[in-house]
């Protein structure tokens, strides 16, 4: 903080910025992902972020307006009445502004009968008291009237990044008038914002000029029979409506805010709570910027010194003795490593590891390991009599595997704890966590640990580098001591003994032996979407007889399809009317026009061609993909795959279908074989619900859709027409999620109210389903978390929340998370069962994929039989339901061959 700045009071109107914000962002740009709008919190938080920076305060206020009913509604009551309703998007997000606030303990508030810039005056009042330098950031011209030569207004030209200065001599240049008589000026040239109506015929310039020659409105007033022109008896005839202007464009600076200038200290932010607010928000972008903005800030955070350790680097003949000594059996040791990531490969080349215990820690130079050494170390990582904690085992499993050490006893992983404790983070970084739990700052002197995961591509001197992974060794033995308890706390201590960490070695090995590809079948595929995307744009370009739209464009798209072709228009955003893949579908569901059918059909073909040469770029020198797998990502427990995406391929369209072709049997094995649970998430539903009527489907084996359509259409189930078993389909599985009728409306094409009908007969056949949608929400509302069959818990504090967006957002959740978290936890048991069991029977096949509730194995000559009935038996016996887990098996040369 600069010394110019030790006593300047930045004040926000947090209203009008958050709403310039909402209207500055396209909304459709900026959401959760679980459907929470945040292009205003975003834009505000951006812009406070710039203005922190950029003026260094040392006292922060937010002000906002509290309802639109003030003194001056009272007053006048249609001042501002012609202001369109607030927009519920909007409305939603100032409760998360505020949230955003706290964390970073700015003071923000709000009063009964007065709006934002009143607080701002008033604070501005006091700050002039005291002799401060003032700053106000707002977008309502009314602030105009504080400005001085102590204080300056921020005022937003364009959207909320833009800010102006507006200083005395600013203003007198914009608007020929001194700051304390712009008020007098606004009265007479009125504010269409505000619904205060100006003068007819006179401007700004007129208005200074009389202000000018008489002083003041007052003198203005005084002498108004002395106003010539069609302005002056303009004036004479609206006297009365510029009185009540500036009775209500005057700001009240003498409010009872309830603070004074001292409770506006600019103080440091809570970390923990900043990443708790952001990671429900999704701003893991905008949270770096923070970090990296305002770094002189957050190192002032209230934590203890670093990580306090002895730590010796280990030499030749000193391995053995020192794991003997400090980390014999029975004593838990965390590790981390020191290495350099290599490209194309999935494990970094591990250089040193460092081990750390409650008292010591060692560095070992795996480098320059003398073969008793590496033969002692090898001893220790491989015995499960040796209890270990590691952050993110599975990249530590990749790294030392790939130097001939296996890692066993792994006990504790930081990271997978963490994730359980809290799996709506966004990011489980190590130094955060340590700062969180710990409340220590993760550095060693000099040189610090800054990687997340592992001590990855440092560049310090050997003897730096050792010194940080000792450090971060240290810190993940003490975090892991301090997320048992926690673990325990949640009841997720089973869970990540018995699923989540066994699961990281049965990942690791699918990750290093992928899948095959056939490369010549995937590059003309790849070719041929490209073809097909220069057909599409071409037939495109022929229907409007130009071929100079950029079809990427949504800015192109909106000229052509609503100005030149005048199509109905779709849905109004701030960028115009959306142009997105499922507005174009009912626009060409209405008009059934050409350009639509070929721009639908080179999107379609775009994403495959995006896909297909992703895939092509991926497949490494063994002629197989070799995909990531991140059991940290999804709060629901599911997986997820990355670098490349295999997760995602797509399999309901033909084209799409294609792409699984080319996955294919490597060579030495006979086939590939995909194993998938049949409507897993309706069985999880009939075994929570105990609905009798799910559950008699079940166990008869009788298709579930027509079985449940014959209830709700009361006919026989023969009788079930398939539009029928489509209609009962989609709300049997949409009411797991939360749908709503009008969600089902829109889903399957038909009124609102017969959707509600649908739903009403459905829930009165089924009253074991109503009841149990009811009963899990209010169960969660009470304890604040849901909890999956085997005891995954997710915390859901915003079903108490007083927003009524936030609320919904988290009921949908509470019905969703049980469902498909107990269908995650199976699917990753079956794994688990089945690598076991494909071990203990010494037999070669093994698991290559997992695409959400499918298995896909590469089957070895002759186990083909023997392959199948392990993997249905592991499968089935997964779980312990009131329904048979079904298990639906296809073998084929081909992934393709192979899904059923």
């Amino acid at each position: 903080m600069t010394a110019n700045s030790a006593t300047r009071l930045l004040l926000l109107d947090g209203h009008s910025l958050a709403y310039r914000a909402f209207f500055a962002l396209p909304a459709e740009n900026f959401s959760t992902s679980t459907g929470q709008t945040t292009n205003a919190v975003y834009g505000f938080v951006s812009m406070l972020i710039n203005v922190l920076r950029d003026e260094e305060p040392s006292h922060v206020a937010v002000a906002f307006d509290k309802s639109r009913s003030t003194f001056r509604t009272q007053e006048y009551a249609e001042y501002k009445a012609g202001r369109a309703r607030t927009p519920d998007e909007f409305a939603g997000q100032l409760p998360l502004i505020r949230e955003v606030l706290d964390a970073l303990r700015i003071v923000h508030l709000e009063m009964d009968g007065f709006e934002a810039d009143d607080i701002i005056a008033t604070l501005t009042a006091q700050a002039r008291e005291d002799a401060m330098e003032v700053l106000i950031c707002s977008g309502d011209r009314d602030a105009i009237q504080l400005v001085d030569k102590r204080c300056t207004l921020l005022y937003p030209r364009k959207g909320v990044s833009d800010l102006v200065r507006m200083t005395p001599e600013a203003v007198v240049d914009k608007y020929g008038v001194v700051p304390e008589r712009y008020s007098d000026l606004a009265a007479m040239v009125g504010e269409s914002s505000d619904n205060l109506p100006g003068v007819p015929g006179v401007g700004p310039k007129t208005a200074a000029k009389w202000l000018a020659r008489y002083e003041d409105l007052a003198g203005v007033v005084a002498h108004v029979d002395e106003l010539s022109g069609k302005a002056g008896q303009a004036m004479r005839e609206h006297i009365g409506n510029v009185l009540r202007n500036r009775k209500l464009n005057q700001l009240v600076d003498d409010l009872q805010v309830g603070l004074s200038i001292s409770d506006t200290v600019r103080h440091t932010w809570d970390r923990d709570e900043v990443h708790r607010v952001f990671d429900g928000l999704e701003f893991r972008v905008l949270r770096e910027r923070l970090f990296d903005t305002l770094g002189a800030v957050e190192d002032e955070r209230e934590a203890d010194a670093g990580i306090d350790l002895h730590g010796t680097v280990l030499t030749s003949g000193q391995v053995a003795p020192w794991l003997t000594q400090h980390a014999g059996a029975g004593v838990r040791a965390a590790m981390s490593m020191v290495g350099r990531p290599v490209e194309g490969q999935l494990a970094a080349d591990a250089e040193g590891v460092a081990i750390a215990t409650a008292d010591e820690a060692a560095y070992i130079d795996l480098a320059a390991l003398e073969p008793a050494d590496e033969e002692a170390l090898a001893q220790w990582l491989g015995q499960t009599a040796y209890p270990k904690a590691v952050h993110d085992d599975k990249a530590l499993l990749h790294a030392l595997h790939a130097r001939g050490l296996p890692v066993a006893g792994v006990v504790q992983d930081t990271a997978l704890a963490a994730y359980l404790v809290r799996p709506d983070q966004r990011s489980y970084d190590l130094a955060d966590l340590v700062l969180r739990y710990l409340h220590r700052e993760l550095r060693a002197d000099s040189a610090t640990a800054e990687s997340a995961q592992l001590q990855l591509d440092l560049d310090q001197d050997h003897e730096d580098a050792a010194q940080a992974s000792m450090v971060a060794a240290r810190a993940i033995h003490d975090l892991s001591v301090a997320l048992d308890s926690q673990l325990a706390d949640v009841q997720g201590t089973e869970l990540l003994r018995t699923v989540e960490l066994p699961l990281v070695e049965v990942l690791a090995t699918m990750e290093r032996v992928g899948i095959a590809v056939d490369q010549e079948g995937l590059r003309r595929l790849d070719e041929e979407f490209a073809e097909a995307m220069g057909a599409a744009a071409q037939d495109a370009w022929d229907a409007i007889a130009d071929d100079s739209v950029n079809l990427g464009s949504p800015k192109q798209l909106q000229a052509v399809l609503f100005d030149r072709l005048g199509l109905p228009k779709t849905r109004r955003t701030k960028t115009g009317y959306t142009t997105d893949a499922e507005a174009l579908a009912g626009l060409y569901a209405q008009t059934d026009h050409p350009f639509l059918e070929a721009l639908l059909r080179h999107r379609d073909a775009t994403r495959l061609r995006v896909t297909a040469t992703g895939l092509l770029r991926s497949v490494a020198d063994d002629g197989r993909i070799h995909t990531t797998y991140q059991q940290t990502i999804a709060a629901t427990g599911r997986l997820s795959s990355t670098d490349p995406n295999l997760q995602n391929i797509p399999i309901r369209t033909e084209e799409g279908r294609r792409l699984r072709r080319v996955f294919v049997v490597g060579e030495g094995f006979e086939s590939l074989l995909s194993a998938d649970y049949s409507q897993i998430e309706m069985r999880i539903m009939a075994h929570l619900s105990g609905d009798e009527g799910l559950i008699e489907a079940f166990n008869t084996g009788e298709d579930l859709h027509r079985f449940v359509g014959s209830r709700v259409f009361a006919v026989e189930p023969p009788e079930v027409t398939p539009a029928m078993r489509a209609k009962v389909k989609a709300m049997s599985y949409g009411l797991a999620y939360g749908l709503s009728a009008f969600g089902l409306s829109k889903q399957l094409g038909v009124s609102t109210d017969e959707a509600k009908s649908l739903m009403q007969e459905y829930f009165e056949r089924f009253g074991g389903v109503r009841d149990y949608l009811a009963d899990v929400v209010a169960l969660a509302r009470s304890t604040g978390f849901t909890e999956t069959i085997h005891g995954r818990r997710r915390y859901l504090p915003d079903l108490t929340s007083d927003n009524r967006q936030r609320r919904e957002i988290a009921e949908r959740m509470a019905l969703n998370a049980p469902i498909q978290g107990s269908a995650a936890d199976i699917i990753k048991i079956a794994m688990l069962n089945v690598a076991r069991a494909l071990g203990e029977r010494s037999l070669r096949s093994r698991v290559l994929l997992q695409v959400h509730d499918e298995l896909v194995l590469e089957v070895a000559a002759d186990e083909r039989e023997a392959v199948e009935s392990l993997v249905r038996a592991e499968m089935a016996a997964a779980a312990d339901l009131d329904v048979p887990l079904d298990v639906s098996v296809g073998v084929g040369r081909t992934w393709h061959e192979a899904t059923h």
